[in-house]
């Protein structure tokens, strides 16, 4: 029963994680609206979030066999508990901007370690099976949770409540971890963490963005960002060819279906994070609708995508292969966004936006076939990198695609603006030129993927180091 108990632990930690990745999209207006946040303010409110988790999550997982699993999960908890305080509490952008980098700190120390807790506590193949289910029905159900959650929360309260519900969660967890989850020594801390490699990484990504959402109004500065952000990157690299215990062994992309399915996956998240940041935008600031409605209107999104990855992709991949899979999901997404393309600004959820949320099951076909691709390229002993690195590209992204094109959204609307044109108009305008751009994205990957990757002539097992967290996109 123990080991139940724990996996109900591990699954509460991915579920605040996942929670804080969609609750936060329904609240952003009036989270604009509180603070006075500029659209490349408003974009910080995410990507400072995604920008921690995603370039940590190597860095965390090393630090995890270091000093014990259990010990980095306790830790994560308790970041990611105060952190949630400090954004709640936030009465400025600077305030809830470092709150939710905080909190993204807190995920990656969480999420670096929890599918390996799992794996040590399940080691029969049936409840190992039955355990991976509910860890990640877990992540396909927060996202849809998180939206609902959030909307009612920001209606019947008011936006500081998405972030102060974690803090009963996150305690409750903590107290159910301590003598739930199984203890571990770790290698200690002499086996070494590249915690160089991970500040030049995370500065370097930070930069980058910077970069991209002050583009529009100040040139010089961003242009003067994003030398450093190449300057730091390039430093990453070089730092990876000469540590001793690198944080990304440079030997993981010598693979061509590794290299080219985390470069699809960059290009697929970009896309479709903007599509769950700028609908939520769209019914609220276009259609009027009030949040609780925002997240409801989104739910069924979410929904395909949780009963799709869970229910249908595994058996279509072992029908057809997860190179055609992948292909077709893709096929649905691009669908997805040129639908979007010719939303009106009035328009008629049930005839304009329904089959935009059901062609988003697109991406519980492709997010599966694209891990397992991936996957299959890596050797046994390179299993846990290479799910550690196609975690990362998922973050990485979700941030570059947030601040690319509500950037773009931003600018064009602010031009239709000045040449007189209604608000709901402008704005509409502005979306509709995100999502063509993001359907480009989308038709870049699928080409990548048709000429890149190949099924391979035999499918290979998830590993036991290997932990790929879910995408909390829907």
């Amino acid at each position: 029963m123990s080991r139940w108990i724990a996996l109900g632990v591990i699954a509460t930690g991915l579920l605040m994680s996942v929670l804080d990745g969609s609750i936060v999209t329904v609240a952003m207006p009036a989270i604009q609206d509180d603070l006075d946040l500029s659209p490349a303010g408003l974009s910080w409110v995410v990507n400072a979030y995604l920008i921690a988790f995603g370039s940590l999550l190597l860095l965390a997982g090393r630090l995890g066999d270091l000093i014990g699993r259990k010990r980095m999960f306790l830790a994560g908890s308790a970041v990611f508990t105060l952190a949630s305080l400090l954004a709640g509490a936030a009465t400025s952008p600077t305030m809830l901007i470092v709150a939710r980098f905080l909190q993204g700190i807190g995920s990656a120390m969480g999420a670096a370690v929890s599918l390996g807790i799992l794996v040590t506590l399940f080691t029969e193949p049936k409840e190992r099976a039955k355990a991976i289910a509910v860890f990640s029905f877990t992540g396909a159900a927060g996202a849809s949770i998180g939206q609902v959650l959030g909307g009612v929360l920001t209606d019947a309260l008011n936006w500081h409540w998405i972030f102060l519900i974690n803090i009963p969660i996150g305690i409750a967890a903590i107290a159910l971890a301590v003598p739930a989850l199984p203890a571990d020594r770790g290698l200690g801390l002499g086996a070494g963490a590249d915690v160089l490699g991970a500040f030049l990484v995370t500065a370097g990504l930070m930069s980058g963005i910077y970069a991209v959402v002050t583009l529009e109004n100040d040139g010089g500065n961003s242009l003067l960002f994003g030398a450093l952000a190449v300057v730091l990157l390039v430093g990453f690299v070089v730092r990876q060819m000469a540590a001793r215990n690198p944080l990304m062994p440079l030997r993981i992309f010598r693979s061509r279906s590794v290299s080219a399915a985390n470069l699809v996956q960059v290009l697929m998240v970009a896309a479709l994070f903007s599509f769950q940041v700028l609908t939520a935008l769209y019914l609220q600031k276009v259609l009027g609708y009030g949040a609780t409605e925002t997240g409801l209107a989104m739910l069924p999104a979410a929904l395909m995508i949780g009963a799709v990855s869970l229910g249908v992709a595994t058996r279509l991949n072992a029908r057809f292969g997860e190179r055609a899979v992948l292909l077709s999901g893709l096929t649905l997404l691009i669908a997805m966004l040129l639908l979007l393309v010719r939303v009106p600004v009035q328009a008629n959820y049930v005839v304009d936006l329904l089959p935009v949320m059901l062609l988003a099951a697109g991406f519980g076909l492709a997010l599966p076939a694209l891990t397992t691709l991936g996957m299959s390229g890596a050797k046994q002993d390179d299993a846990g990198l290479a799910s550690g690195v196609f975690n990362t590209t998922q973050q990485i992204g979700m941030a570059l695609g947030v601040a690319l094109l509500s950037t773009l959204a931003a600018s064009r609307t602010e031009a239709l603006l000045d040449a007189g044109r209604s608000r709901p108009e402008a704005l509409t305008d502005g979306y509709q030129l995100a999502y063509a751009i993001g359907a480009g994205l989308l038709v870049t990957a699928f080409v990548a993927a048709f000429v890149l990757l190949r099924q391979p002539s035999r499918i290979r097992v998830l590993p036991e180091s290997a932990e790929v967290a879910p995408t909390p996109v829907g």
